[in-house]
């Protein structure tokens, strides 16, 4: 059995967390956190897609693929460190060298991350100061992990911490995480940034197997605003600690740990899609029946992703035109006369298509059941067995109030 329970990064055994306002942008706030294991952990991570990418993002590749073993990531918020050149390059160099220092590790055992502005380069020292601040504060209660949470937002409304329990040999098994993400924020590694930690046992083989295969259906299945980030990263890190017999093949042990990942990195992919920024709803599109799991996966991203789509679940407007419109251009095959949509909520569900037809629904009752801060449309294609699930927000006015002063 796996349980949800409260907790981030520091809720599995031997993690500790920290958090510092360093001043790299922002003045009223902290910007800046730490996670450590005493413990070596196995490490594995999934990146952005866009070529443009961030120092953090190459540093972390390479540490990630060569690395026998990882003991912190250092996070920042403010500054992006992306497009930033050699100097860049050389600040994460920088930020690893200080926190190994601080916490008797070696350079390459460090993972870093930014997220903020495009283009401004670090304040090193400012960067070198906080973590000597968060060595000297690293705790491994769940104040300290809701703090790191804290830290690593950028225009995020509220901090996103997801953790569960589940029994291996004998042994509780914990995995914990965090995440930030408002904006953009697209399908093909969603500007997000997620931090999964596990005491697992697990060889760093099926680790990132695991982690590559559930991507597939959490991150990557979020959008924002349809702009795919410099910084995407995740990271999730193995320290053993939980004593159980190591998972070195897939079976019915790492099934249950697979379960487990999904459940934490979809509830986190979830809160980034409702804190969407200016965001008042979370929108989700499920495609039921279809042929193939592809043609689910397009169509579905394809609702969530229309600005028009977004706009009118903003105006609580059931307008299905727009939903089959999207899916229409998707670039997937489907018969539009066989399709059946419902939307529901916390409201009810309403039935407002059958075989790509209106019916005589209730435009009131529709706007009641769009009202709810969760709203799913059902996209029923009657062609198979495949389904799938993507997760997005409304458009509002906000939005772009947010994005035209972001610098400022």
């Amino acid at each position: 059995m796996i349980t949800k329970i409260k907790g981030g990064v520091t809720a599995a055994k031997g993690f500790f967390a920290a958090a510092a306002a360093a001043g790299i942008k922002y003045k009223d706030r902290t910007d800046m956190a730490l996670i450590y294991s005493k413990a070596p952990c196995t490490a594995a991570g999934t990146f952005t897609s866009n070529i443009v990418k961030a120092a953090p993002v190459k540093w972390d590749a390479q540490i990630v693929k060569t690395s026998l073993s990882v003991h912190a990531v250092v996070v920042n918020s403010g500054i992006a460190n992306a497009c930033t050149g050699a100097e860049g390059m050389d600040y994460c160099r920088k930020t690893a060298a200080a926190a190994a220092k601080a916490l008797g590790v070696r350079e390459e055992e460090v993972l870093v991350a930014s997220t903020g502005v495009i283009g401004m380069q670090l304040p090193i020292e400012k960067l070198e100061a906080g973590i000597s601040t968060m060595a000297s504060e690293l705790s491994d209660g769940p104040e300290a992990g809701e703090a790191a949470a804290k830290a690593i937002m950028t225009t995020d409304t509220h901090e996103k911490q997801a953790a569960v329990q589940f029994e291996i040999g004998g042994k509780q098994v914990t995995v914990g995480g965090m995440c930030k993400g408002s904006g953009m924020i697209h399908p093909n590694m969603c500007t997000m940034l997620a931090f999964v930690t596990t005491d697992l046992s697990i060889s760093k083989e099926l680790l990132e197997k695991a982690v590559k295969a559930d991507v597939k259906d959490t991150y990557n299945m979020v959008s924002v605003d349809g702009d795919t980030s410099t910084n995407d990263t995740l990271l999730v890190l193995a320290n053993g600690e939980a004593g159980n017999p190591k998972i070195t093949e897939e079976n019915a042990d790492y099934q249950t740990f697979c379960k487990a990942l999904n459940i934490v990195n979809t509830a986190l992919a979830k809160m980034m899609a409702g804190d969407g920024e200016g965001a008042t709803a979370l929108f989700e599109a499920k495609v039921i029946h279809a042929e193939t799991k592809k043609q689910a996966v397009t169509i579905s991203k394809s609702i969530i992703t229309s600005s028009l789509t977004k706009a009118a679940i903003f105006g609580h407007d059931a307008n299905w035109g727009r939903i089959l419109c999207a899916m229409g251009y998707s670039g997937a095959e489907f018969d539009p006369e066989r399709v059946d949509l419902e939307f529901a909520s916390g409201a009810g569900t309403i039935k407002i298509i059958e075989n790509g037809v209106a019916l005589d629904y209730s435009e009131e009752e529709a706007t009641k059941i769009l009202s709810e801060p969760e709203v799913t449309v059902i996209a029923d294609l009657k062609q198979g067995e495949a389904s799938a699930v993507a997760w997005g927000c409304d458009l509002t006015y906000d939005y772009v109030k947010i994005n035209a002063d972001y610098r400022s």
